[in-house]
């Protein structure tokens, strides 16, 4: 049974109170390697979360906008002053949450949720494209309903772009050939009863490919509410096939700042990246802060070799 293994057992991102714009938490990060170095994009808010009711009240309004940190070691970051992408629309309008990053080619593409906040599911996936992860350039909503845990694969598969997303309570895929009109929509994998996500599930980042298939690490939550990560994994060629998916979690809450915050009981990450001997996984502790885990590749490919015979 595969377990993660946290590199640190601080957070490696926390919010900054001088920051009004990172003020309250920092979570659920993008995460891109590009020539040795490491770049989150980081969801981060000014303002407690205060869920319930039938909408969100004006009164308690938050903002969520996307920060940049970048380190050399993957511990050890070092952030810009300034967010570098903000609410502009009015799908937006409560600002931009959890981005998931895929470099195709030489774009990144870059998918996350606009909270417009006229109600709690007021959320669109939208899309927004960098040359260079410095400028981005909105494509608009992808999908106009409530939906979000959206990312894309990093090559074309069959000649289509593969969009993963989650229409409640299940993880979704669905086809393009032009990254506008999406089809072909269907269900790859659900909840499982009586389990640690037999509430709800959604995908962490975008997956990874190996020769054994795609990893794609995702998140599960329970009755009780408590968000942990699990594995699976998808076919190279039919991605709507699961060839492997591990029955126990690969990381639970179990240190203070992942059960304790202004979410409590949550791991949920947005992205991965793959380093010489490790994945590391990046994830928001209790939606306040930012862990980081490694999985071995050892370890998997030695697992998956055992399973897929």
């Amino acid at each position: 049974m595969l377990k993660l293994k946290r590199l640190t057992n601080e957070p490696v991102l926390k919010p900054i109170k001088e920051h009004k714009w990172e003020s309250k938490a920092v979570f659920n990060a993008a995460v891109v390697r590009e020539n040795e170095v490491i770049y989150l994009f980081y969801r981060a808010s000014d303002n407690v979360f205060m869920l319930g009711g039938d909408k969100p009240d004006p009164a308690d309004k938050f903002n969520s906008v996307i920060g940049c940190a970048v380190s050399t070691d993957g511990i050890n970051f070092n952030r810009l002053i300034e967010p570098v992408f903000t609410g502009e629309t009015p799908q937006e309008n409560w600002g931009v949450e959890d981005p998931r990053i895929t470099k195709i080619d030489d774009i990144y593409y870059m998918l996350y949720i606009g909270f417009g906040g006229k109600r709690w599911d007021d959320i669109r996936i939208c899309l927004a494209t960098s040359k260079n992860m410095i400028k981005w350039e909105r494509q608009g909503v992808v999908l106009d309903e409530p939906n979000k845990d959206a990312a894309l694969f990093p090559e074309k598969i069959n000649g289509k772009y593969v969009l993963l997303h989650r229409r409640v309570p299940d993880i979704w895929l669905a086809f393009s050939d032009d990254l506008v009109k999406w089809d072909n929509h269907q269900i790859i994998m659900k909840p499982r009863p009586n389990s640690w996500e037999e509430q709800k599930i959604g995908i962490a980042g975008p997956p990874i490919k190996m020769e054994e298939g795609w990893l794609l690490i995702y998140h599960g939550v329970d009755h009780q509410n408590i968000y942990r990560l699990g594995l699976a994994v998808l076919d190279l060629e039919d991605p709507t096939k699961v060839v492997y998916r591990q029955e126990e979690p690969v990381l639970e809450p179990k240190l203070n700042w992942e059960k304790n915050g202004l979410v409590p009981n949550v791991v949920f990450s947005c992205g991965a990246v793959e380093m010489e001997e490790e994945i590391y996984i990046y994830y928001g502790g209790a939606d306040t802060v930012i862990g980081v885990a490694s999985l071995d590749k050892k370890e998997l490919k030695k697992e998956l070799k055992t399973i897929l015979k």
